[in-house]
């Protein structure tokens, strides 16, 4: 009896034991499942906010971008108000003084232009209150024009009497420089500056000097001779047929004074009806004339042109730039 009763009690003790461990089963898939809904909405709400602060920095990023463009923008527009400004006031005050020729080449002994004037963009057609001064940079004054008539006082006394500008030229803008027997020692850096009504302006030009002259032509028996008395510096003669081909001739230099040449060259068997041309050329000045042998003798015009810069120069100028190129090309 006692032995079934024990039996009883720990069947009993049994079912309880398994209900408790389902219950706690139950309790601990519950729990699983909150843990696992809870954990998806901690996720959720991360998503959320860095979904939050990366709109919220593409944002700001916008609106750094859009600041960082209107203040460019206001930068740019305000530097060209200045600029216009400066303009508008240096425009005022100056006026485009220029010339025709800033490099001119002067025949020692002859009469030289040396040209200024006052652009016709800058001016109207009459100017007030012109004055109008000359300058060599080693010597000081060279001319000096004002209230209507030359004011010498201070002129360098190497150009006393050879100097003048055209007084009814300067009333509209020209104030070139007559300068008369020109002399070595005037090779030089001239300054000219106009003042007037429309105001101020300046030009510089670098007077050079040489010596030349035109041939004389003369053809007999079937040869023709060019003789120029007086060139410096000393030149290289060229002889060319009408389709520009070289011809072989007889060139001699006679040294008359100090590097001053005179210059005989021949020609043989030149031809009646034919024309050649004599190519006389230094680095500053280059003479070409064109000879026509008539039955009656020779029919000759002469061309002079003028070296902006010397050949010395522009040979220096290209060896540099040979020089630049090469290096460039071997880096």
């Amino acid at each position: 009896m006692f032995a079934h009763g024990v039996v009883l009690y720990m069947q009993r003790g049994r079912q309880e034991i398994v209900a408790l461990c389902r219950l706690q089963d139950k309790h601990v898939q519950e729990l699983s499942v909150e843990l696992r809904g809870t954990r998806a909405e901690h996720l959720d709400r991360d998503g959320a906010k860095q979904q939050a602060t990366g709109g919220s920095s593409r944002g700001m990023a916008t609106v750094g971008q859009i600041i960082f463009f209107i203040i460019v923008t206001l930068n740019v527009l305000l530097a060209a108000f200045i600029i216009l400004i400066l303009s508008l006031a240096f425009s005022k005050s100056t006026s485009k003084v220029m010339s025709s020729n800033t490099k001119p080449v002067a025949n020692l002994g002859g009469d030289q232009i040396l040209s200024c004037y006052v652009s016709a963009e800058s001016q109207p057609n009459r100017l007030g209150k012109v004055s109008v001064s000359w300058e060599k940079t080693d010597l000081g004054t060279v001319y000096r024009y004002e209230n209507g008539a030359p004011a010498l006082d201070g002129q360098a006394s190497g150009f006393k009497g050879r100097t003048q500008v055209f007084p009814d030229a300067v009333a509209t803008g020209n104030a070139s420089l007559l300068l008369r027997s020109v002399r070595s020692s005037d090779e030089g850096e001239y300054t000219c500056t106009v003042r007037s009504s429309v105001g101020r302006g300046t030009v510089s030009i670098q007077l050079r000097t040489a010596v030349f002259s035109v041939p004389t032509l003369k053809f007999s028996n079937n040869t023709l001779t060019s003789e120029a008395s007086s060139w410096f510096p000393k030149p290289a003669v060229m002889w060319l047929n009408q389709t520009g081909n070289e011809l072989k001739a007889n060139t001699s230099f006679t040294k008359r004074s100090p590097g001053i040449y005179s210059i005989l060259s021949t020609l043989q068997s030149a031809k009646v009806s034919e024309t050649y041309s004599c190519r006389i050329e230094n680095n500053l000045v280059v003479a070409v004339t064109e000879a026509t042998i008539t039955g009656a003798g020779v029919l000759g015009r002469t061309f002079f042109t003028f070296s902006v810069a010397s050949t010395q120069l522009v040979s220096f100028y290209l060896n540099v730039i040979t020089s630049v190129l090469c290096l460039f090309y071997v880096v």
